[in-house]
Order: structure tokens, then C-alpha cells, then sequence
């Protein structure tokens, strides 16, 4: 059983890190021009960064959002 343990900590060490730097950005879609918040960074033809900023949090994001006067139309 400790084994176990062992081994699901260090799987769970090696993961958290990959977890935690993620990124969200404000993005813009190319056809509806609606804004949203992505995880992933935009592509630039079907999605549009609006800011040059990432944010650490998507609660971040969203707020960032809304005083961009590219998302407010």
C-alpha cells in the first residue's frame, strides 16, 4: 500500500507544475467578433488575441475583458 502512495505523489509532483502554468488570454473571433476568454493561445485567423497580456487567472482574464474597448461593442 505505501508503494502506492509513494508512486500517485511523485506522478502528482511531476503534474502539478504542468497545471499550474497555464495561461488564459482574451481573444476575438475573426467572424462573430465576439470576445471570449481562451486557455489556449489564439491562432490568429480564427481567433484573435486582443490583449497582449496572459493572465494568470481566468477571473483575471474576464476582467480584462470587459475594459477592452474592442469587446464592449
Amino acid at each position: 500500500m505505501q508503494k502506492y502512495v509513494i508512486a500517485g505523489l511523485i506522478v502528482a509532483g511531476f503534474a502539478a507544475p504542468a497545471f499550474a502554468a497555464s495561461s488564459y488570454y482574451v481573444a476575438q473571433n475573426a467572424n462573430t467578433h465576439k470576445c471570449s476568454v481562451v486557455g489556449k493561445k489564439p491562432d490568429g485567423k480564427s481567433m484573435i488575441q486582443i490583449s497582449t497580456s496572459t493572465f494568470k487567472s481566468k477571473a483575471e482574464a474576464l476582467k480584462a475583458m470587459k475594459d477592452l474597448s474592442e469587446c464592449k461593442a
